[in-house]
């Protein structure tokens, strides 16, 4: 069974993220909520232990969103689910540079944020309705790549390991990591680093390399 934890402190989204994922077929067991992030860090140590994926409010005390407790909980290794009340384009962008792999607004509800927690726990990437119009705004600062590289990181996308890319392009794993180094390289040139696979999904999508319906 998926297993996940809530980093909220309004009660009322903790027990209704709870009853989604308890309605869930196949169901989401929450292992345990958290009021704030400082508390999750102390309680679950330096690792991610059993979790599958970590439901994260980004507002507590402080009127700013905390990106520093973001960035603390995904370095240990945890897939983020970010669901917020906050939709500015650049925020959501700040969040999967720090290793956010969605990005939803609690408007959104239960349908997507059920389909993002099977998609972490599958480490598939999501593009919830915030984070595509996050990245369909308008830029020059698009990379340019060649068809080949397109092609791996569309495969890429699309498998669950790069092993399996490797198999359907005829390629070895080791080319499949030199040609997503180098597409990575590409976005921090132009000032727009993509570290993890929900970013670089995020980019691909803006800059239309790629389309929702081929992900």
């Amino acid at each position: 069974m998926i297993r996940i934890a809530i980093i909220d402190d309004h009660p009322l989204i903790c027990d209704g993220v709870r009853g989604w994922c308890a309605a869930a077929r196949p169901p989401i067991a929450v292992a345990d909520d958290y009021p704030r992030p400082a508390a999750f860090l102390t309680a679950t140590g330096p690792d991610r232990g059993e979790l599958d994926a970590v439901v994260l409010d980004l507002q507590f005390e402080q009127r700013a969103p905390d990106l520093g407790a973001l960035g603390a909980i995904c370095e240990r290794g945890h897939r983020v689910v970010v669901y917020s009340q906050h939709t500015e384009p650049h925020l959501v962008r700040d969040c999967l540079d720090l290793g956010a792999v969605t990005y939803l607004s609690k408007t959104e509800g239960r349908e997507h944020l059920i389909t993002a927690l099977y998609a972490a726990a599958e480490v598939r990437p999501y593009l919830s309705p915030t984070m595509a119009r996050a990245m369909s705004t308008d830029g020059d600062d698009r990379p340019k790549l060649s068809q080949r590289e397109r092609e791996v990181l569309l495969a890429w996308f699309q498998t669950e390991s790069k092993a399996l890319v490797a198999q359907q392009l005829f390629i070895t794993p080791g080319t499949v990591n030199t040609y997503l180094e180098r597409i990575r390289a590409k976005y921090a040139a132009v000032g727009r680093s993509a570290p993890t696979k929900a970013a670089l999904v995020a980019r691909a999508i803006r800059d239309g390399l790629i389309s929702t319906d081929e992900l």
